[in-house]
């Protein structure tokens, strides 16, 4: 009998131990009930409504769709202080806010929703002709205050993580940007600390070369802010965007000649 019980008591102490060491185990769950809801409701063929429009007899479904897919890829900082408290933010229902993935200090990667489905993580924003960047992009979170750099492990999974992404949607290079950019004065995430020039080199987003750039006379700054995709309908707070992203360690929010070269440069990249 003693082999016996000493089996079960193994057996027992590994099933709680498990148990116990998955913290998520009752959001995992509500995560799998919600997706069950959404299914169910995809199953559901058009059906007539109280509209008052003259709906046909007979339902006929069309043969030719797909999913929705991402065609944006929005990059923030979490402004927390760690992955743990960053992960229990997104799976409270009080605070409405989510990610589809979240990348941890030393490199992890949580990826916490299916990419086709729609996070809660640009809320209001506007990146060129495109609102509510939330329908229509992935939402990627780094852990980091946003006062601090960030590590060489966060980045290396950054850019596996957005090689795969590109690739598997076939997102545009222009189109890998930054919350501060979709919604200008009300973020300032990735933060300073990020190196938008590191991502562009490897084709996510673009950057600048100066080199021989001769900017016209009749140039305007702030139409080149809009042609690259910002909402310059408060142009204080597009230049603050711009500079976050391409030039960090300028904090003014003034366009110098400096500026009028980088743009001149980004306007031809990017329309």
């Amino acid at each position: 009998m003693k082999p016996i019980f000493l089996y079960l008591s193994i057996f027992w102490l590994a099933t709680i131990s498990a148990c116990s060491s998955n913290l998520y185990r009752s959001t995992n769950r509500s995560y799998k009930k919600q997706v069950k809801n959404y299914a169910k409701l995809l199953r559901e063929y058009p059906v007539k409504d109280s509209s008052g429009l003259l709906f046909a007899d007979i339902w006929v479904g069309t043969t030719n769709f797909t999913m929705r897919r991402p065609n944006f890829v929005v990059i923030h900082h979490t402004a927390q202080d760690s992955c743990g408290q960053t992960l229990r933010t997104f799976t409270l229902p009080r605070t409405a806010v989510s990610a589809h993935y979240v990348i941890c200090r030393d490199g992890t990667v949580h990826h916490m929703l299916n990419d086709l489905l729609r996070a809660h993580h640009a809320g209001v924003s506007k990146w060129g002709n495109a609102t509510d960047l939330n329908s229509m992009s992935i939402g990627i979170e780094i852990d980091n205050n946003g006062s601090e750099p960030f590590t060489e492990a966060q980045m290396n999974s950054l850019l596996q993580l957005l090689d795969r992404l590109k690739r598997a949607y076939n997102i545009p290079q222009a189109n890998f940007i930054g919350h501060a950019d979709v919604a200008p004065g009300r973020k300032v995430d990735p933060s300073r600390f990020f190196s938008w020039h590191l991502l562009a080199d490897k084709g996510f987003g673009f950057w600048f070369d100066t080199t021989n750039v001769d900017v016209p006379i009749d140039f305007n700054a702030l139409q080149a802010l809009r042609i690259v995709g910002y909402n310059i309908n408060k142009p204080d707070i597009a230049i603050q965007s711009y500079k976050i992203h391409f030039v960090p360690h300028d904090t003014t929010n003034v366009i110098n000649d400096t500026d009028k070269k980088i743009l001149f440069d980004l306007m031809r990249k990017y329309q």
